[in-house]
């Protein structure tokens, strides 16, 4: 296996308008990923997710950094980076929400690449990898079931 990076195209009964703020504001994100979020969907700007009760020891609190916003086409963000390090590509890995209009949908492109960059052991590099690709697994299907019943909403 190459463990590079994960990709999945998925069809969602939502236009991209709305794809786009449940993939982008924190209040839509808390309702199919993270439990809390904090971030402003600008370029540049820097925010945290956090997985479990802030204050519950085992919370996992993960930096993101906010690469493209480009509403309603395109959405992406650095994460998986040691707190209060700059994300690079060498030390956190990309996520993208690419947006494309299909019929009275949308055609979600999401990708998460820099697993090798991140220079893991082999062991450390195919764990998180695995893990990550559960975790999408899991959470993607959330997303598209969010988007969808928020588009059906009057």
């Amino acid at each position: 296996m190459e463990y590079g990076s994960i990709a999945r195209e998925i069809r969602i009964d939502a236009a991209p308008e709305v794809v786009y703020e449940v993939v982008s504001r924190p209040e839509h994100l808390r309702e199919w990923w993270p439990d809390e979020a904090e971030l402003e969907p600008v370029p540049g700007a820097t925010g945290v997710i956090t997985f479990g009760t802030r204050t519950s020891p085992d919370a996992k609190v993960a930096p993101l950094t906010v690469v493209e916003a480009e509403p309603p086409k395109r959405f992406s963000f650095r994460w998986v980076y040691d707190e209060g390090e700059r994300a690079t590509a060498a030390n956190s890995l990309l996520v993208t929400f690419e947006l494309v209009p299909s019929g009275t949908g949308t055609l979600l492109r999401f990708t998460e690449e820099g697993f090798r960059e991140k220079g893991w052991e082999a062991a450390v590099l195919e764990e998180a990898y695995r893990d990550h690709v559960t975790g999408w697994d899991h959470f993607l299907p959330r997303l598209v079931a969010y988007a969808a019943r928020l588009a059906s909403t009057p």
